[in-house]
């Protein structure tokens, strides 16, 4: 199973989730909010040889942890994922747009000058905004919008634009969701939970209830779930080797 936007470090025992994971023998991409929570949710997944954590900078939270970009740039070289990252248009965050724009452009700008990197995007009510970000710095690496949300015109604008999505249960319970899904490349999708923000029938959800996801991509696909597992599997593969691993 393969769960490639999980936040490990916010779920109520993180030790206890992540032990599970492992347990499970899960692949994670654990994001991060802040560059200041990658040391201790990395140190959470050290003998985790299927566990991988992002650096990230969320949106909803740009303005007041700006002053972590250095940080940020500092952590960079340690790690080949980068996450949260993005916009989020939200009405509620509109004060902060200015500020989510130049920290997401900076970020982009960092991932260029590194080499590049695998990146888990944000970008509620904003994938507009977040894709001619992308257009703007190509070399940023590879950009996985998660959840995404946007309308079937910039769904199309991501997928000419090379973007790869992460989709959940959470997402796929809903009529839109799949409907966006049925219009993604299959070869460029790879699942995820969000949790423990992700919820189901009012519950968080756990890194290995991803696999709730399957049967729904199956039916949406017409093939068995077994086909899909090898389908995810064979997308990790790629999306892994896409950017070059670190010295």
């Amino acid at each position: 199973m393969i769960d490639l936007h999980a936040h490990l470090d916010l779920y109520p025992d993180p030790v206890a989730t992540t032990k599970e994971c492992i347990e499970r023998n899960l692949f994670v991409l654990s994001v991060t909010t802040t560059p200041s929570a990658w040391s201790g949710t990395a140190a959470l997944a050290k003998d985790a040889a299927r566990i991988r954590t992002a650096i990230g900078l969320h949106p909803q939270i740009a303005q007041e942890r700006r002053g972590e970009l250095g940080l940020f740039e500092e952590l960079l070289p340690r790690s080949r994922y980068v996450g949260e990252i993005g916009l989020d248009g939200g009405p509620e965050l509109k004060a902060t747009w200015d500020t989510q724009r130049s920290v997401f452009v900076e970020i982009l700008r960092m991932c260029h000058v590194a080499g590049g990197r695998v990146m888990t995007i944000h970008s509620r009510r904003a994938a507009t905004p977040v894709l001619d970000a992308l257009a703007s710095e190509a070399d940023a690496g590879v950009a996985v919008l998660h959840w995404f949300s946007g309308t079937r015109r910039e769904l199309k604008r991501a997928v000419d634009q090379g973007c790869w999505f992460s989709v959940g249960p959470a997402m796929l319970a809903g009529e839109r969701g799949r409907g966006l899904v049925a219009q993604m490349p299959r070869d460029r999708i790879l699942t995820e939970t969000d949790g423990p923000f992700a919820q189901i029938e009012g519950r968080s959800l756990f890194p290995w209830e991803v696999a709730k996801a399957e049967p729904i991509l199956a039916d949406l696909w017409a093939v068995d779930e077994g086909e899909v597992r090898g389908q995810l599997l064979a997308n990790l593969k790629r999306l892994t080797t896409r950017i070059a691993p670190m010295e």
